[in-house]
């Protein structure tokens, strides 16, 4: 249901917001998912290029702040915004009395709104609560999910959804501080054991941090869990020929991404290869840099 509002703007600028609309409006739809709506860039895009007066926009989220801060502001009425999964699509159609949308668009990625917020704990940079959910009115934050899993658990975790190598030297470090009673509940807490168990690469891009929190809030959220019972449901819940646009941000979810579109023959693949943004798109938002997008339609 949407919310009421805090008051707060967005600072979030959307990425390959060009691609987004090119490749959706050309299957002219009436109504639109955005699935990820987050500070709201793909869905203003998107309603600017429907008829006037024509055709709808439902956005999900599942940061309650989202909605709190859609309501405080002047928008178009084509525009309704639920606290909900994108996994629950049919229920945000059924509030429209609708069985099928014509065109929907997930972009994976965090927000800029909740990199800033201090008390989300998703950016290493700053301190704060180890918390890592979207939805921080549910679920369990990162620090309670560690202090619940034992050391083999949290090393796979962090090894299969952060890739990262030193996932052993991290979980057992988790571990020792929990014995000690000094358990990992803040942002700190956590970059300072990344700090100490993973060698600095050489070319200093990647922060030791960054595939630790990655697969933490992966987890805590079942990010690719939903990801996947989505793609597999999503045909049925476009009209033929509808399109859908997934942006993604790291190999493990392109790769669901890939494979789904390719195994199953609900879907024809739009795009042979994922689309990138442009040079001038990265040199303006550093956060696009590693974008993929990948389109597929519904086969009639």
């Amino acid at each position: 249901m949407p919310s009421r509002s805090d008051g707060e703007r967005t600072c979030h600028v959307s990425v390959m917001p060009d691609e987004v609309t090119q490749w959706l409006i050309e299957a002219s739809p009436e109504t639109i998912i955005d699935g990820t709506y987050g500070g709201g860039g793909h869905s203003r895009l998107l309603l600017d290029q429907l008829p006037v007066g024509r055709g709808r926009v439902i956005g999900l989220d599942r940061d309650p702040s989202v909605a709190l801060r859609v309501e405080s502001e002047t928008h178009d009425p084509r525009l309704t915004v639920f606290v909900a999964s994108y996994e629950q699509t049919p229920k945000a159609l059924a509030q429209f009395d609708l069985a099928h949308a014509d065109a929907m668009v997930l972009d994976l990625g965090l927000s800029s709104d909740q990199l800033a917020d201090r008390e989300r704990g998703f950016s290493f940079t700053q301190n704060g609560p180890l918390d890592l959910r979207f939805d921080p009115e549910n679920g369990v934050p990162a620090s309670r999910w560690l202090a619940s899993h034992d050391e083999k658990q949290i090393a796979d975790a962090i090894y299969q959804y952060g890739e990262e190598r030193f996932s052993r030297r991290i979980a057992r470090a988790i571990v020792a501080r929990q014995r000690e009673r000094n358990p990992v509940d803040t942002v700190d807490d956590l970059v300072e054991i990344c700090r100490r168990c993973v060698p600095r690469s050489r070319n200093h891009d990647i922060h030791p941090a960054t595939r630790t929190f990655q697969a933490l809030r992966i987890a805590v959220n079942d990010e690719l869990g939903i990801l996947e019972r989505t793609l597999a449901a999503a045909p049925g819940w476009l009209s033929p020929g509808g399109r859908i646009a997934i942006i993604s941000f790291h190999s493990l979810e392109d790769r669901i991404v890939k494979h789904a579109f390719r195994d199953d023959d609900r879907w024809e693949i739009l795009t042979k290869k994922p689309l990138r943004p442009s040079e001038s798109e990265v040199a303006n938002n550093s956060r696009s840099r590693s974008a993929k997008m990948r389109v597929a339609a519904r086969r009639a």
